[in-house]
């Protein structure tokens, strides 16, 4: 099953007295959906949530999916270290509506590749929705190996993966030992283009909040064979790429959307806001990227 090129992990916009913030989030979404999202990935880090409550997570998956009315396809963060509790949520967030679940290789556990197999496998079997696999070692501490990709791939509803990994090797024997219909999603904004070109899917981006319709460009112009086009875009854009990561996530993305009139807020403890030194820098990269793409 194949949810479109460019997903974007959607943040979670908080008031001034750091609850969700509804209102926020409709403008949000309809931002995204205007700026290139082919679909959107609720509650998953970028969501903030690690700090979201179970009821806090289902009201925004019904208030996304009801906001959104069909239009692109709505995927909820339900993984988490505790099997029980991420096929308790996954339920919850198939009763809401959402068209997809995204589940994180668990982390703090440190279970091997046999129970990380089992874990999948056991939310998989408790859910009709398409699942997408989320490996981000640098998160998680373990890492979801080729083989047991490849294993998992063969469970009907494991559809995808968003692979964090970094490691094109990797992503690229993923790719070409899993059914055609199994798709790679780079979860780096910076390997969207190296992971097109060894036959990956798109990305889940972070990025997109800000850039998405220019990385729909040049993910439109390396398919139709414009390859020097999309090189070139793809350095332009790289800067705003990493600029996204210059403090924990989601703290700069959330910063460079106010920024742009985009109100969500800030971050939760123990996250913490950019200081005076970084929202100058992104003020800096935002303002100098652009006019390169005007250019």
């Amino acid at each position: 099953m194949n949810f479109g090129r460019v997903l974007t992990a959607m943040v979670t916009p908080f008031d001034k007295n750091g609850d969700v913030d509804f209102e926020a989030t409709e403008i949000l979404i309809q931002h995204l959906i205007a700026n290139g999202t082919d679909g959107l990935v609720v509650c998953g880090t970028t969501g903030e949530s690690p700090t979201l409550t179970d009821e806090e997570k289902v009201e925004l998956f019904k208030f996304t999916v009801k906001t959104v009315n069909g239009r692109v396809p709505v995927i909820a963060g339900t993984g988490s270290y505790n099997t029980r509790a991420s096929i308790e949520l996954t339920k919850k967030a198939e009763d809401a509506g959402v068209d997809g679940i995204m589940l994180v290789t668990p982390y703090y556990n440190k279970p091997n590749q046999e129970g990380m197999y089992e874990h999948f496998k056991a939310i998989a079997q408790n859910t009709k929705l398409p699942i997408i696999l989320y490996n981000i070692p640098g998160r998680s501490v373990v890492n979801l190996s080729v083989d047991t990709v490849v294993r998992l791939a063969k469970i009907p509803n494991i559809v995808a993966i968003k692979e964090a990994s970094g490691n094109l090797d990797a992503m690229a024997q993923i790719i070409e030992n899993t059914p055609n219909h199994f798709s790679l999603y780079s979860g780096d904004d910076s390997l969207t283009l190296p992971t097109l070109a060894i036959g990956g899917t798109g990305v889940i981006s972070v990025a997109s909040h800000i850039i998405g319709n220019e990385m729909q460009s040049m993910i439109k112009n390396f398919f139709i064979g414009n390859i020097q086009e999309a090189a070139k875009e793809h350095r332009n854009l790289l800067p705003i790429m990493k600029a996204m990561f210059i403090a924990p996530n989601p703290a700069p993305v959330k910063a460079a959307l106010n920024m742009k009139g985009i109100t969500v807020g800030g971050v939760r403890l123990p996250l913490v806001p950019l200081n005076e030194e970084q929202q100058k820098m992104l003020d800096y990269l935002l303002r100098n990227t652009q006019l390169q793409l005007i250019s």
